[in-house]
């Protein structure tokens, strides 16, 4: 019997999981993973910390499992993305990783887009210009700390330093570094022009070559074999962006459907065989793991992270009872409304979260209903952009935590107007990375063929039409509080990280 491995590099973990050639799960390993907050805005991780957290947990889940390295064929990383992870010229970490959630390039991309750098890249990237592109990291480094730009080796993602890590082989995954603002994307090649435009023009020679999802990179060193655990020799491939890995796994495979992924980010994405031209609107595409089709996506940070830290505050650990408080209520009655804006906003810059609404015989079910709301209503805002992309899209299969509730479900349905399709399967980021590795290795000779063999089970919930009236009064409220918030907005300013 051989196993595949999939390791997801996230936000707030990093999780390995082995899987059999039907991609049934033999097991998963876990442990936190730190974000360093030295400055108000930034958000960085240690590069050593990281690859010794990987270690530990391809390590730990060999132990948990019992299955022998040598039973292992492939391996592959699925990673969030953007961000920016450096060598210097010996290979070794420049610093530490910077994450996609970094502000600190927020004044230069304001300076862009009023310069119009926008209109000029985009016909070539197809990506917005935003602070978690590394082409935003790299000029801020350039400008605020030249001798570490100086000494730049390699540009790296997250997935593709671990890749490093494990092979000492370097390579720029595609469907994350197609949408790093270096690459053209229509040409499948990193264009010199736009380096030079970003005032970054030595950043193409630090980029190593790009490698597709399935390609065999490299193998896993002697020295890698110690650490981890795995046996020397094992192959190792490009892997994924997890935005990629989630879709793959949740069966998106044409414009069909759309994909709701609810965690730390709100994404909305779809399949297409094309870029269309004459969009009103810059919506973000990458390559897919299939080389004739590319995902367009678009994402804020104002998801489900948003009830984690409310339930932190609480003390809440069972999230059944927090299901069962949302149930109990009239559907779209509360006339309490939360805005999700924890850890960013999709609306306006410098907006923050916040209750509106309260009065004094309100209880902690209708908070909590209101922040199940809320979080939708947000999403909503990718959701309708995606629409007018994907005209044809007849369902919604969303992933992530929410999809284990029904009645956030539910909402989720009857706001839309779209049955919800759940696929019934765990940890897509390791189950997506672990399929790149299948594909190849030769187990399957595509990644079409390899999503028909997963096929996963939906269970299907549709818009109750009675509250769907309902909940459109209540979510145009929403968008009336998110209008007149915006004039009150001020950019955030802090003297500690609050997030870490």
């Amino acid at each position: 019997m051989q196993y595949w491995l999939g390791i997801d590099c996230g936000g707030t973990f990093i999780k390995a999981g082995l899987y059999d050639q039907n991609g049934k799960e033999q097991g998963i390993a876990r442990s936190n993973l730190d974000v360093l907050c030295p400055e108000p805005g930034w958000a960085e991780r240690d590069m050593a910390a990281l690859w010794h957290a990987m270690a530990g947990v391809i390590r730990a889940l060999l132990g948990t499992t019992g299955i022998h390295a040598g039973a292992i064929a492939g391996v592959g990383i699925s990673a969030q993305g953007k961000g920016l992870f450096l060598l210097d010229k010996r290979r070794q970490p420049l610093g530490n990783g910077v994450l996609s959630s970094d502000q600190r390039s927020r004044r230069q991309v304001e300076q862009w887009r009023d310069q119009g750098m926008l209109r000029r890249i985009y016909p070539l990237t197809r990506q917005t210009l935003w602070t978690g592109h590394p082409v935003s990291i790299l000029r801020w480094i350039k400008q605020h700390q030249p001798e570490r730009y100086a000494g730049i080796g390699s540009i790296l993602m997250a997935h593709d330093y671990l890749r490093f890590c494990l092979t000492g082989q370097l390579g720029c995954e595609e469907t994350n570094i197609s949408e790093s603002n270096l690459y053209h994307m229509s040409e499948r090649r990193y264009d010199a022009a736009l380096a030079q435009w970003l005032g970054i023009p030595e950043a193409i020679a630090a980029l190593p070559p790009v490698v597709g999802s399935s390609d065999i990179v490299g193998a896993i060193t002697p020295q890698a074999a110690e650490y981890t655990g795995l046996l020397a020799g094992t192959p190792v491939v490009g892997g994924l962006f997890d935005v990629v890995s989630t879709a793959l796994c949740a069966g998106l495979h044409d414009e069909s459907r759309l994909n709701a992924v609810m965690g730390t980010w709100a994404v909305t994405s779809g399949i297409a065989r094309d870029i269309t031209g004459d969009e009103s609107y810059p919506y973000v595409y990458g390559r897919h793991a299939e080389t004739d089709r590319y995902i367009v996506h678009e994402a804020s940070p104002t998801s489900a992270a948003n009830m984690e830290w409310f339930a932190r505050q609480w003390g809440l650990t069972d999230y059944s009872l927090l299901n069962d408080a949302v149930a109990a209520l009239p559907k779209a009655a509360g006339s309490v409304l939360f805005v999700p804006f924890l850890y960013g906003s999709n609306a306006g810059r410098g907006m923050s979260a916040g209750f509106y609404g309260l009065q004094s015989y309100h209880q902690r079910a209708h908070l909590i209903q209101a922040i199940y709301e809320g979080v939708v209503f947000s999403h909503m805002t990718h959701i309708n952009r995606m629409r007018q992309r994907f005209p044809r899209a007849g369902a919604l299969r969303v992933t992530g935590g929410p999809a284990r509730s029904r009645p956030w479900m539910q909402i989720m349905a009857d706001v839309s107007g779209l049955p919800v399709e759940l696929p019934q399967m765990e940890e897509t980021g390791c189950l997506g990375a672990a399929l790149a590795a299948m594909v190849g290795t030769g187990l399957f000779t595509d990644f079409a063929v390899a999503q028909h063999m997963l096929s996963p089970a939906l269970t299907l919930i549709t818009p109750d039409r009675d509250a769907q009236a309902a909940y459109q009064d209540k979510y145009h409220a929403y968008l009336s509080l998110i209008q007149a918030l915006d004039g009150l907005s001020r950019p955030v300013s802090s003297d500690r990280c609050f997030s870490c």
